[in-house]
């Protein structure tokens, strides 16, 4: 009987009992971590955002390039947690995602977040006080307000991650399941964007730590148009004769700048670099003239541009390895 039993089972009606297993399961982690995020941002919005403009420890324009839209993302999600909690997924995310321009704006302020914070503990002693005083609250258990500002964009991603397998696992008759799916691709969609405003802005930063590094006639203007930087590092130039010569090197997306320390002694440039040539990589050529095996030896580099030669030389072969590929990228 239990054989007949095993083989009378129906695969459409255990596909249907998985995917309501696992929907049931991640629609209790999307409710339990709803509340927890709606709890950390009324503390933010309470004990910083509304005490500070009642204060006036910051001017507004300091207010709002700290905060950003954050009592905005906080009053989305007291909406959307009735909704979960009642088990409507599908209205509530679906109203939802009307609200996911915020999140968009939080990301392109979150640079300007960022600095705005640091500038204010640094030269604003009010602030300062009135920072530590709040994060001793027992209510925030030990975070500080760094820890919390990134809180939307982290949120975020779980809402993708949540939301979409949501809706995977809902099944196409079910009367939300549009709904979901419609939810599901515009989050996925906003955190797409969001990522590509993370990635500008962290570019963005290396272009500037860079120029701030170099100096001399060409590299100027480092950190404009849409240049993108790909590493940099310590690589042996080795010269036609002679013996090789190290030299620091920075790869763009379109562009690879030779520089040379300046003197240990100099006491305005000490730790910074003199470009000595800039190299555009659409005209490059490389190749690989030894070091292929994986072995510990090290290899060579060759690059050939118009006007000119190099051959680049590291002992540390995965170095040149990573070199190659990013290289390669670049042409």
């Amino acid at each position: 009987m239990e054989g007949l039993g095993a083989s009378a089972r129906c695969p459409v009606q255990e596909q249907r009992a998985r995917w309501e297993r696992k929907r049931a399961c991640t629609a209790r982690e999307l409710l339990e971590t709803e509340r927890r995020y709606q709890e950390q941002l009324g503390l933010v919005a309470t004990y910083f955002v509304g005490i500070l403009r009642a204060k006036g420890t910051l001017q507004p324009a300091e207010r709002q390039a700290l905060f950003g839209p954050w009592e905005l993302i906080y009053g989305a999600s007291q909406e959307l947690l009735p909704y979960l909690e009642g088990g409507h997924w599908g209205p509530g995310l679906e109203g939802f995602c009307s609200h996911l321009e915020l999140y968009t704006q939080f990301a392109a302020n979150a640079e300007r977040s960022q600095t705005t914070l640091q500038e204010q503990l640094k030269k604003n002693k009010r602030f300062r006080r009135f920072v530590r005083l709040q994060e001793g609250r027992p209510e925030f258990g030990s975070l500080h307000l760094q820890d919390l500002l990134p809180l939307p964009l982290q949120r975020l991603q779980q809402y993708e991650n949540l939301v979409v397998a949501l809706a995977e696992n809902t099944g196409p008759n079910s009367p939300d399941h549009q709904q979901l799916t419609r939810a599901a691709r515009l989050i996925s969609e906003t955190a797409q964007r969001v990522h590509s405003i993370g990635q500008r802005q962290k570019n963005d930063q290396h272009l500037r730590r860079v120029q701030a590094l170099l100096s001399g006639r060409q590299a100027k203007g480092l950190t404009s148009g849409s240049r993108w930087f790909l590493r940099q590092g310590w690589l042996l130039v080795v010269p036609p004769r002679g013996e090789p010569r190290p030299r620091m090197f920075f790869l763009f997306s379109d562009v690879l700048l030779m520089a040379k320390p300046r003197p240990p002694l100099h006491l305005l440039q000490r730790g910074t670099f003199a470009c000595r040539a800039l190299y555009p990589m659409a005209q490059c050529q490389l190749h690989r003239v030894f070091g292929h095996s994986g072995g510990p030896c090290g290899g060579l580099l060759s690059l050939s541009f118009p006007c000119e030669k190099l051959l680049l030389m590291s002992t540390d072969q995965e170095e040149l390895l990573r070199w190659h590929r990013s290289l390669t990228l670049a042409i």
